[in-house]
């Protein structure tokens, strides 16, 4: 990977696709065509969502299906990084020492992994799957410095804070964020998944890559709405409710981000003491 100014954009990829529960050849073979086709177009970064290899509903399965993050499919997705010249990051359910996390694996263009990220917040029935994570992860890339978070994590404004005064510069979401028709109903659609994403990075003045599912399982819709979003809370690129992959470019430094960095200066404005 050439080196890289503050000034040069870095295209960031998401790939919305739907993991097929128990389907971990396919959905690595879904992966691949889409970070391959995403790396053709120039895209540097590729985020995939949670529990990609796999599908999410697998609680019943997770003692053939989850596999050691340098497993078999760690070991694919290191070689598809390596090939395609990438910065990859894949939500993976793994096991380690006996306890099942849902994670987020991040490879590099060299084919190695990186970064290893338990997620934090686990989300209802989750707390009776997987081990809780307690450890943010921010990790330096040729890219940037990139805090990493999965789904329910982006409910916690602190935590997402907490990678930011870690130095994160890009945050990255491997997410799926379901509904059914209740949840609907009271508005949880794809377009507050949207917001939500866009809100964190607003208010944090960071980039923002959140990649989601797409597609129905065990009764629950995927609300799509991946997205790439800039520090002045712009949605840049977005999947909408399809399978896809988005791209927008991420420039860490440029005269408009710097007039609107003069301008947003909420984390410099925060009174603690207050609060």
């Amino acid at each position: 990977m050439s080196a890289l100014s503050r000034t040069d954009p870095i295209l960031a990829a998401v790939a919305q696709l739907h993991p097929v529960p128990d389907d971990v050849a396919g959905n690595l073979a879904r992966i691949g065509a889409m970070v391959r086709g995403a790396a053709r177009d120039g895209a540097r970064l590729v985020v995939v969502p949670e529990t990609a290899t796999t599908g999410y509903f697998i609680a019943d399965r997770l003692d053939r299906l989850a596999e050691p993050e340098d497993g078999p499919s760690a070991t694919a997705l290191a070689a598809l990084a390596g090939e395609c010249g990438v910065y990859l990051a894949v939500g993976m359910a793994i096991v380690a020492d006996g306890t099942y996390y849902d994670a987020q694996l991040v490879f590099s263009p060299e084919g190695k992994r990186v970064a290893t990220y338990r997620k934090v917040h686990l989300f209802s029935a989750e707390r009776e799957w997987y081990g809780a994570g307690d450890t943010p992860v921010v990790i330096d890339t040729a890219l940037g410095r990139i805090g990493l978070s999965i789904c329910y994590d982006f409910m916690f404004p602190e935590f997402i804070r907490r990678l930011v005064d870690d130095g994160a510069e890009i945050v990255i979401n491997s997410t799926n964020w379901i509904s059914n028709d209740f949840q609907r109903g009271m508005g949880w659609t794809g377009e507050a998944v949207e917001s939500l994403a866009l809100t964190r990075a607003l208010e944090n003045g960071v980039w923002l890559v959140m990649a989601n599912c797409i597609g129905s399982e065990a009764g629950f819709d995927s609300l799509g709405h991946s997205c790439i979003v800039s520090p002045s809370g712009k949605v840049l690129a977005s999947a909408g409710n399809q399978e896809a992959v988005a791209t927008a470019d991420i420039v860490h430094e440029s005269e408009a981000l710097a007039q609107w960095r003069s301008i947003a200066t909420y984390r410099a404005d925060r009174r603690p003491g207050v609060y």
